[in-house]
């Protein structure tokens, strides 16, 4: 019982450290999520506040992107994801394929190598 409990508690500990934090939240039907982390609960579900939505573009905005990228002697295709400001929102969590936490490179260099646990991995 120790071991799920200690499991437990870690779970709940990394929960607690991304609140207030600025998430990505890609879902099953190729939607990404940009918001701060606000709460979730037994289901997965997840609330973001000050959040953005980003659709894939359509077949016909990547056709026209390839056709310019093309004329212009480009290897590469960009092509623009439409958005839209939603505020707060929750995300089903049956609907989530990955979460990442949106952080800036000076942020990540202020916290010591055994912080890092995404990386780098902690007991």
């Amino acid at each position: 019982m120790d071991k799920i409990d200690d499991a437990k508690a870690e779970a709940e500990e990394f929960l607690k450290s991304l609140l207030n934090k600025n998430l990505r939240v890609y879902t099953t039907d190729g939607r990404l999520f940009i918001g701060t982390f606000k709460c979730t609960d037994t289901h997965s579900n997840i609330v973001l506040s000050l959040a953005y939505e980003y659709r894939q573009p359509s077949q016909q905005k990547l056709a026209e992107a390839a056709a310019a990228s093309a004329e212009s002697g480009k290897s590469t295709v960009a092509a623009d994801m439409p958005s839209r400001y939603l505020g707060l929102v929750v995300i089903p969590g049956h609907h989530i394929v990955k979460m990442e936490v949106e952080e800036f490179a000076s942020q990540a260099k202020r916290r010591s190598v055994f912080e890092r646990r995404d990386i780098y991995g902690g007991t």
